[in-house]
């Protein structure tokens, strides 16, 4: 089959799970016998923090959707609008305060959820154009429903069937002005009938959007995020410094606040006097001043030389980060959807302790590979990585059962499988009631 998965691009300035999970859907469909590619909106398709060489135009180019809920920019010149989305523009944008934030960009999302109706709508043509003339897919599958708009014309004018991705968009609406959410869940629950199925990264966020857009049930399948385990080289514990990890967006939405506390109340215990904090992931412009205050607490403690930032988050430089810590926490304020950097610490050994919120329980008793705590403070996160840490043999336990897991259970190529199923599945209904 051929599959175009339509993802949106995040110009590479921090780890983004979504676009990892999403280019190793891709990857792996394409082992498995697909025909498979990925088009990239908003920004520049990255991977691991590189960005893809694949020569693919960029759709709903960032800037341009934006200066287009302004009257005076919807008839730009095509000169402009092809400038507006060079590479050098649009990663420049991509590094602005706000670039990622849900609050101040409502109206901007309503539109693009309006679809034909929006002030985006011939970005929406130009997609549809090049996915008819182009692509000619069997199925198309979106990263996110935040993309609903775009559903019922591409399913009507190209005559396929269309996939939605289902991870963490309620923490885009909810960190919306009160007046809009309502607003935003209504409509993307109208727009559940444009869409043939729904996949959810895990029992949890089903739950979750189940709730919050009126999915039917057959239209809603469960499928975990995996990795390729063998992208990942396995490292004992027992080999590694004393140094808690974090993998992900260092910002306060993702709990960094919360692990530096724990730090700070772990280095008044005379046992972890060479423990040191390892932070990768990236940040945006928002997350600025929030960074700076987490060194000056760990500057006012004295202990700011145990605390280091790591910028590249590259594949492999996430292996060297994962072969230099014992644990990773990543204590993300309301829990997650999922959490890729979970899976991809796990395939490297790495034991996990999350707090007791999303689906980080699902996660970790699913594999094993962990341990969780509540409440999500830094008292109980120090106690309980104390715990972890000052037991060699359960660190070893965990790290086994969670590169064991990921063979077994988080493994890209086996979900890919159940994904192509979910694919045929739809397709031959598709064209059944055509």
């Amino acid at each position: 089959m051929k599959i175009v998965h339509i993802v949106p691009g995040f110009g590479g300035a921090f780890y983004c799970g979504n676009c990892l999970r999403d280019s190793g859907v891709v990857a792996s469909l394409k082992a498995a016998g697909h025909e498979a590619i990925t088009l990239p909106l908003y920004m520049p398709l990255t991977r691991n923090g590189l960005e893809a060489k694949d020569g693919l135009p960029v759709f709903y180019g960032a800037v341009n959707i934006y200066l287009k809920q302004f009257p005076i920019f919807r008839h730009l010149p095509k000169w402009f609008e092809k400038m507006m989305n060079s590479s050098t523009v649009l990663k420049y944008a991509a590094k602005k305060s706000g670039s990622t934030r849900a609050s101040g960009l409502e109206a901007l999302t309503e539109s693009m959820l309006m679809g034909a109706e929006g002030h985006q709508n011939s970005e929406l043509q130009q997609l549809t154009d090049y996915l008819k003339s182009h692509e000619k897919p069997d199925v198309v599958h979106f990263s996110n429903a935040l993309l609903l708009g775009m559903a019922k014309q591409i399913r009507d004018e190209v005559n396929v069937p269309i996939v939605f991705s289902l991870q963490d968009e309620d923490v885009w609406v909810d960190a919306m002005h009160p007046a809009y959410q309502e607003k935003i869940w209504n409509l993307m629950a109208d727009k559940v009938q444009d869409v043939d199925a729904f996949i959810a990264v895990s029992d949890f966020f089903a739950g979750i959007m189940q709730q919050r857009m009126s999915i039917p049930t057959d239209k809603m399948h469960i499928l975990h995020i995996g990795v390729n385990p063998d992208a990942y080289t396995f490292r004992s514990p027992a080999n590694k410094p004393m140094t808690i990890g974090y993998v992900s967006r260092i910002c306060e939405d993702n709990g960094f606040g919360i692990l530096v506390d724990a730090f700070i109340q772990l280095k008044k215990d005379p046992a972890f006097n060479t423990l040191k904090l390892s932070a990768t992931g990236g940040r945006t412009g928002d997350d600025s001043e929030f960074i700076q205050e987490q060194i000056n607490k760990l500057q006012q403690q004295g202990i700011a030389g145990d605390f280091e930032i790591l910028d590249d988050f590259t594949t492999e430089g996430l292996q060297q980060f994962f072969d230099g810590i014992k644990v990773v926490s990543v204590p993300v304020l309301k829990g997650e959807a999922f959490g890729l950097y979970l899976i991809e610490a796990l395939a490297a050994g790495v034991p996990l302790v999350q707090p007791e919120l999303g689906a980080f329980p699902e996660v970790i008793n699913t594999a094993g590979g962990g341990k969780t705590y509540s409440p999500n403070t830094g008292i109980a996160l120090a106690e309980k990585l104390s715990d972890v840490l000052k037991d060699p043999d359960m660190l070893e336990t965990l790290s086994l059962n969670g590169r064991k897991a990921v063979e077994d259970h988080f493994n890209t190529y086996k979900l890919s499988e159940k994904m192509g199923d979910i694919y045929l599945d739809i397709f031959l209904k598709f064209h059944r009631n055509k």
